[in-house]
C-alpha cells in the first residue's frame, strides 16, 4: 500500500483528493490546520478508516513535517495547503505570504531534507514525488479574445492572493533546478462542486438565495471564470503526480469559460426548478455590489498539454455538474450548518455589507 502525505486535506479540494485517494486503496496521512476553510464535515465519511490519519498542524513547522516523513515514509506529497479567497488576500495580505510563500517553502526543505537521507537506491527514494498544487491566476488577467493560459504563459499576478501563489510556485521550480528535487506542479481554474467554503461564489449565491438573501454580484458581472469540477480536478492531480514528468507545470481547466452573472443566473433557474419560492423568482434577488479591487477580467486554460501527454480531458458538462453541485447543497443542511460559523458570517459582513 502507497502513502500519501497531503497538506491542506481538510479542505474543498483536498477533501476531494483524499476521499479519492483513500477509495482507490492509498494511506493517506493528512496534515492541516484547520483555519476557517478546514472543515472535518467533509472527511466524516473517513472515521475510523485506518487509511486515513488526520494530523492537525501546520505546513510551516519544520520539525511536524520531518517526523511525519520519517514516521510514514510517504511515497507521495501533494501540497493544497494554502489561503486561497482573493477578497481576503486584499484585506490580509500578510496572512498569505506567511502560508503561502513561508509555508510552502518551509515544507519544501523539510521534505527536501527527509528525502536526502533516503538511501539512493531504494525504490521509495526513485519513485517519489512532490507535486504542488497552485492556480491559474499566477497567470494574470486576460481580454476577449486573448488565447487561454499555457503553461509557458509568463506569470503576472495581480492580487496579493495570485502574487502568493506565483511565489510558491517559483519555490517549488527551484528546488527541482538547484536540488533536483522531484517536484511537479499544476495550475488549475476555478473549481466547483461539492464541500466548497461558501465564501465562493456557486455556494454564496446558492446557500443567500435559499435565505432570500441578497446575491452579491461583483460589477456588471461580466467577469469571465473557466469552471472545473473538483472531482476532474484531482483525477487530473494524480495523473499527474504518478505520469506526469518530473520538474514539469501542468495547466488543468474545465473547458467551461460563463461570465459570473450567467453562473448566478443560472443557478437561479435551477432554484426555480428545484426549490421554487412563493415570494418570486431567485433572479430577483440579484444585487451588484461595488467591484473587487484589481479584479482579473478573464481566465481561461489551455488543456492540450496535459490531454496530450497523459490523456486527461474533464468528464463533467458544467450545466449538469452546476445542477448536482446546488443540489447537493440542498441536500446536506447539517453540513451548511456546521460549516456557516459566526467567523464566517463575520467575514460576509466585512466584505459585502458596505459595497
Amino acid at each position: 500500500m502507497k502513502t500519501i502525505l497531503v497538506t491542506g486535506g481538510a479542505g474543498f479540494i483536498g477533501s476531494c483528493y483524499v476521499l479519492m485517494a483513500v477509495k482507490q486503496g492509498f494511506r493517506v496521512i493528512n496534515l492541516d490546520k484547520l483555519t476557517y476553510s478546514g472543515n472535518m464535515d467533509n472527511l466524516s465519511s473517513l472515521v475510523g478508516n485506518e487509511n486515513h490519519i488526520f494530523v492537525q498542524g501546520d505546513i510551516g513547522n519544520y520539525e511536524l513535517v520531518q517526523y511525519l516523513c520519517k514516521t510514514y515514509q510517504p511515497d507521495y506529497v501533494v501540497n493544497f495547503a494554502a489561503e486561497s479567497h482573493v477578497d481576503r488576500s486584499i484585506i490580509d495580505p500578510e496572512a498569505f505570504v506567511r502560508t503561502n510563500v513561508l509555508g510552502t517553502s518551509i515544507l519544501l526543505r523539510a521534505v527536501k531534507d527527509w528525502y536526502d537521507l533516503l538511501d539512493n537506491n531504494s525504490a521509495l527514494q526513485q519513485n517519489f514525488r512532490f507535486l504542488h498544487v497552485s492556480t491559474d491566476e499566477v497567470y494574470g488577467a486576460l481580454k476577449p479574445g486573448d488565447p487561454a493560459f499555457t503553461e509557458k504563459t509568463a506569470f503576472a499576478p495581480n492580487s496579493p492572493y495570485s502574487a502568493s501563489k506565483a511565489s510558491s510556485d517559483h519555490f517549488v521550480r527551484a528546488y527541482f533546478e538547484t536540488y533536483g528535487f522531484p517536484c511537479l506542479i499544476t495550475n488549475c481554474s476555478n473549481n466547483y462542486g461539492p464541500r466548497q467554503f461558501p465564501e465562493k461564489l456557486i455556494p454564496l449565491v446558492t446557500l443567500n438565495a435559499l435565505k432570500r438573501q441578497k446575491l452579491p454580484v461583483y460589477g456588471t458581472g461580466e467577469n469571465i471564470r473557466d469552471w472545473l469540477h473538483v472531482e476532474d480536478h484531482c483525477d487530473a492531480i494524480h495523473l499527474v503526480l504518478e505520469k506526469g514528468k518530473i520538474g514539469e507545470t501542468y495547466c488543468i481547466g474545465g473547458n467551461s469559460e460563463r461570465t459570473n452573472i450567467e453562473v448566478v443566473r443560472t443557478i437561479c433557474q435551477i432554484l426555480d426548478e428545484l426549490c421554487p419560492h412563493q415570494d418570486g423568482k431567485y433572479e430577483e434577488l440579484i444585487h451588484f455590489v461595488t467591484d473587487r479591487l484589481g479584479h482579473d477580467f478573464r481566465y481561461a486554460i489551455n488543456c492540450t498539454k496535459i490531454k496530450n501527454e497523459l490523456g486527461w480531458s474533464p468528464k463533467h458538462n458544467f450545466t449538469d455538474g452546476l445542477k448536482a453541485t446546488v443540489k447537493w447543497y440542498l441536500d446536506n443542511k447539517a453540513w451548511v450548518e456546521n460549516v456557516q460559523s459566526g467567523e464566517y458570517r463575520r467575514w460576509i459582513d466585512k466584505n459585502y455589507l458596505h459595497r
